[in-house]
C-alpha cells in the first residue's frame, strides 16, 4: 500500500485510499455494521427520549413553560445525548480497533478478514477504551488547571483583572490542549499494534512525535479538515431532507431516521481513511525514527524455500 521508506504527506493520504480502494469489502463491512449498530441505538435512545418528554421543541411550543418543565425537558436531552454518544464512543473503538489491524496487514501486502481482525484487535479493546476516555480527561483538567487563577482572583472581588485572567488562562490552557492532541495523536496506533498500556502508549506518542510536531499537526488537520467536509457533504442533504420529513423540527423520528441514515453512510466512508491516516502515520515517525522500514521490508519478503 506504501512505499517502506520515510513518506511524503501525498503519499500517507494516498496509502489510506489504497487500503479502502483494495480491501473495500473487509474496511466498508466493519465501517457499515459498525456505523449502523451504533447509529441505530444511539437514534431509538434519542427517538424515545424525545418521544418521552416532547424535546426542545415542544418547550418552545409552550406558552409559559414552568421551572419544572424546563429541568425536565433539559435533563432528557442531556440523559438522550449522553447515552446516545458513550455508543457511538463504543462503536467508534471497535472501528478503530479492527480498522487499526486491517491497515498494518495491508502495508505488507496481507489481507486480514473480519474474523481475523477482531480476534488479534480484542485483547486491546478494553485498553483502547481506557486511552480514548483518559485523553478528554486530560484535556479537561488542562483547561480547568489554566482558568482556576482568574477564576479564584474574581471570586475574591477583583472581577474586571479576574475576567481579563480568565480570557488568558483560556488561550494558554487551549494552546497546550492543541499540543497535547498532536503529541497524543499516535498513542492509538502505538496501543494497537505494540500492545502496549494506555501510560506507555502514551509515552511512546510523546517520543515518536517530539522533534516532527508541526508536520504531525500538518497531516492530522488535513485529515480532519478532509473528514469534516466528506461528512458534511454528505450530511447536509440529508439533514434538509429530514427537516422538511419532520416539518421543520429537529426531534422528531423522521428526522432522526433520515439524519442516522446520513451519520451511517458517513461514518461508512470516513472510519477506514481516518484509521488509516493515524496507522501510516505512526508508521512513517517509526521509519523515520527507528529505522522501521528495514523490519517491514524483512517481514514483507516472502522467505525462500531452502536449496
Amino acid at each position: 500500500m506504501i512505499p517502506l521508506r520515510p513518506l511524503v504527506v501525498g503519499e500517507i493520504f494516498d496509502g489510506a485510499i489504497s487500503t479502502m480502494r483494495t480491501h473495500w469489502r473487509t474496511v466498508f463491512g466493519i465501517s457499515l455494521v459498525v456505523a449502523l449498530l451504533t447509529v441505530t441505538a444511539s437514534t431509538l435512545v434519542n427517538g424515545l427520549f424525545f418521544d418521552h418528554g416532547g424535546g426542545l421543541d415542544a418547550l418552545r411550543s409552550t406558552p409559559n413553560p414552568t421551572l419544572h418543565d424546563v429541568l425536565h425537558t433539559v435533563g432528557d436531552t442531556l440523559a438522550g445525548g449522553l447515552l446516545a454518544s458513550v455508543i457511538s464512543l463504543l462503536g467508534q473503538i471497535v472501528a478503530t480497533a479492527m480498522l487499526t489491524m486491517i491497515v498494518s496487514r495491508a502495508v505488507l501486502g496481507r489481507t486480514a478478514g473480519v474474523n481475523e481482525a477482531w480476534r488479534d484487535a480484542r485483547p486491546q479493546v478494553p485498553r483502547l477504551l481506557g486511552l480514548t476516555l483518559l485523553l478528554p480527561l486530560i484535556a479537561v483538567a488542562v483547561l480547568v488547571v489554566s482558568v482556576a487563577p482568574g477564576t479564584a482572583v474574581a471570586l475574591l472581588g477583583n472581577g474586571d483583572a479576574g475576567t481579563g485572567f480568565i480570557a488568558l488562562g483560556s488561550l494558554v490552557g487551549i494552546v497546550v490542549v492543541v499540543w497535547l492532541w498532536v503529541s497524543l495523536s499516535l498513542a492509538s496506533p502505538a496501543l494497537m499494534l505494540e500492545r502496549q498500556g494506555v501510560l506507555t502508549s502514551i509515552a511512546r506518542s510523546f517520543r515518536l512525535v517530539r522533534g516532527t510536531w508541526w508536520r504531525v499537526f500538518g497531516v492530522q488537520l488535513l485529515a480532519g479538515l478532509l473528514t469534516l467536509v466528506v461528512t458534511s457533504i454528505i450530511g447536509i442533504p440529508f439533514t434538509m431532507a429530514a427537516t422538511v420529513a419532520s416539518g421543520g423540527g429537529t426531534t422528531g423520528w423522521p428526522y432522526l431516521i433520515i439524519t442516522g441514515i446520513g451519520t451511517v453512510v458517513g461514518a461508512t466512508l470516513t472510519f477506514p481513511f481516518s484509521a488509516g491516516i493515524s496507522v501510516l502515520l505512526y508508521l512513517d515517525q517509526r521509519i523515520r525514527k527507528e529505522s522501521l522500514d528495514i523490519e517491514l521490508i524483512r517481514a514483507a519478503t516472502p522467505a525462500r524455500p531452502a536449496a
